[in-house]
């Protein structure tokens, strides 16, 4: 996952000079990483 994160941080940031743009990608990074985090728990409990 930091891989990734740091594969994908630089051209993030280029790609978002305006701050509404940032906080736009930001939130749906946000909201993808906590759908991911709540699926794994999810399927934990289950097992």
């Amino acid at each position: 996952m930091i891989g990734v994160l740091l594969l994908v941080l630089p051209s993030f940031i280029k790609s978002n000079q305006n701050l509404k743009t940032f906080l736009t990608n930001l939130s749906l990074w946000v909201a993808l990483i906590l759908i991911i985090f709540s699926l794994y728990y999810f399927f934990k409990l289950i097992a």
